[in-house]
């Protein structure tokens, strides 16, 4: 099954201001054990940013395309991975402080041939996030 999108999305809101958040900055990255004898460290894969309407959508190339096996940016089924949104920022260019810096949310893919939609919701005080369809 090929998508004509990137395997994972995001979508970020300011519900401070009830508006999409545009220009944040995200980091996708993927985990690597070392085991036992070394530390467990997340590489990074791919980076993007959130647009007008506060989605990252072409983060990734699409599902069994070239670009994702030349890149080797295809999902693994029970892989670790890391998407980091970088709020502080954002929360600078629109005048206000923020408390955290940055968002890191850590999740599993559970088959490489799904969608994974990750919204996020920031204010300069707090957030929260799912998973979205």
């Amino acid at each position: 099954m090929t998508m004509s999108r990137s395997p994972i999305t995001c979508h970020v809101l300011d519900s401070s201001t009830g508006k999409p958040a545009e220009g944040v900055v995200i980091r996708l990255q993927i985990f690597e054990s070392s085991g036992t004898d070394g530390p467990d460290i997340f590489h990074p894969l791919a980076k993007g940013v959130t647009n007008a309407d506060g989605r990252c959508v072409d983060l990734l190339p699409p599902v069994g395309s070239g670009e994702a096996k030349e890149q080797n940016t295809e999902l693994v089924a029970g892989q670790t991975y890391k998407i980091v949104f970088k709020t502080k920022e954002y929360f600078q260019r629109t005048g206000r402080d923020s408390f955290y810096p940055w968002v890191e949310i850590t999740f599993i893919i559970e088959s490489s041939k799904e969608h994974y939609h990750i919204p996020l919701l920031i204010s300069p005080y707090g957030f929260t996030t799912y998973r979205g369809s």
